[in-house]
């Protein structure tokens, strides 16, 4: 008789080598108003919070580093923990929160020393990865890729081949010197470096500031270039991500990159975050067609002998649309957001009224993923005019004009519509957080 012996493994836990370094201490000058770019609301937490989440769930951190403006340490920390999953992913990790400095390259200095001073009773880190905090679409496989490239070889940066031709322009803007693609990268992060070395390095450059009047011109503005200045080995460059991006712009928040970038992170059962939530909103509208008045639609007037009755400029597909977004939302509809009995609406912009309500539906942490429209018109004709539509309507939300689409209908000379008597809307949309 054989008898089966079976051995059973307990897989080990990956050891907590690393420190982080998250880095959001900007104004956000270039959001347009947003507000700061690492504490909008994304996929039920913040930008922030999707970032660090990444790092968390390799459980290679012991130390997190936190850095934020001066005097915005309880922003930071609403921020921060802002998802439901962070509790739990901070359970035997130290987070601290550190303010941050007039440049970027002060900031990671002060990020150093702080993960330094936390873990004079601990141990200290092997290696430390700086990230931007305004980057919350990045793999987990990056992160771990970008860690083991550091410890190996003492400095790791994810990059990526530019995609368009670069030259090197003078002080006159003409061509200097035309470069090879192929010997270029626009490098991302996380940057990694050995934790002792790269804090050595960081206070070296900090003195070299300091002897030169603290000129702002002279700081370094990547942590790669501190290390090539005062180390005797390269930086290993690896493969990035083309999700990887950084916010900087509104419509950051809204391209076709970051919303790839997000469906693709969020649905991974290796993923930072959890699933995520999707709704359908429906919005219609009609509205009388009359002599006197401009036929506008999607915010673009049509040549019409008649245009829409109604107490704001009467954009029936501006209306439908606000309606659909708000209705996903659960925020309301368009009547009670802005009443029409209400003297100030009168004669209105309807396409700064959906501005207005879309503000709030993305304040609720909603993005769009898609936009379908539907006018039934008898006259004019609808689809010469539909390109500028879609676009127009695409700028005022601030999405990619393949997000929307608008389709026309006649009445066939039937009925309100086909009589020429009134024009009709329909407008359904795909809401994501």
């Amino acid at each position: 008789m054989t008898t089966r012996t079976t051995t059973s493994t307990t897989k080990k836990a990956p050891q907590k080598i690393a420190a982080l370094a998250l880095v959001a201490a900007g104004s956000s000058q270039r959001m347009g108003g947003l507000g700061k770019k690492e504490y909008l609301p994304l996929n039920g937490g913040s930008v922030l919070s999707e970032a660090a989440i990444v790092f968390l769930k390799t459980k290679l951190f012991s130390t997190v580093a936190v850095v934020h403006p001066p005097k915005g340490l309880a922003a930071a920390k609403k921020a921060f923990y802002k998802n439901s999953l962070m509790a739990e992913l901070c359970a035997g990790v130290n987070v601290i929160f550190v303010s941050g400095g007039a440049t970027r390259q002060e900031s990671v200095c002060k990020a150093l020393k702080a993960i330094d001073r936390s873990c004079k009773k601990s141990k200290t880190p092997r290696a430390v990865l700086i990230h931007d905090g305004a980057r919350p679409f990045l793999s987990q496989a990056l992160v771990k890729k970008t860690l083991a490239a550091a410890l190996k070889h003492g400095a790791a940066v994810p990059a990526l081949e530019p995609v368009e031709t670069q030259k090197e322009i003078d002080a006159g803007s003409k061509i200097a010197r035309h470069l090879k693609r192929s010997s270029l990268a626009a490098v991302q992060t996380p940057q990694g470096f050995l934790f002792p070395e790269i804090l050595e390095f960081h206070k070296k450059a900090a003195k070299q500031n300091a002897s030169q009047a603290k000129d702002r011109a002279a700081a370094f503005t990547d942590d790669t270039e501190i290390w090539d200045r005062y180390s005797d080995k390269k930086t290993r460059v690896i493969k990035g991500e083309p999700q990887n991006i950084k916010i900087t712009y509104p419509k950051d928040l809204n391209s076709i990159q970051a919303r790839e970038a997000a469906a693709d992170s969020f649905c991974s059962p290796n993923n930072s975050a959890a699933q995520k939530t999707f709704r359908i909103g429906l919005g219609t509208d009609l509205h009388r067609l009359v002599a006197g008045r401009p036929l506008i639609l999607g915010g673009v007037i049509l040549p019409s002998d008649k245009g829409e009755d109604g107490h704001s400029d009467g954009d029936a597909l501006l209306h439908a649309i606000t309606d659909a977004l708000l209705g996903a939302a659960a925020l309301g509809d368009i009547g009670s957001y802005f009443p029409p009995e209400d003297i100030k609406w009168k004669g209105a912009d309807s396409a700064k009224l959906l501005k207005a309500a879309w503000k709030d539906v993305r304040a609720a942490g909603w993005r769009l993923e898609n936009l379908d429209c539907v006018v039934h018109l008898q006259e004019p004709k609808f689809l010469p005019h539909r390109q500028n539509v879609r676009s127009s309507i695409a700028r005022v939300l601030g999405v990619d004009i393949s997000q929307v689409f608008v389709k026309a209908k006649t009445g066939e000379r039937v009925g309100l519509v086909g009589q020429g008597l009134v024009v009709e809307t329909k407008a359904v949309c795909i809401l994501s957080r």
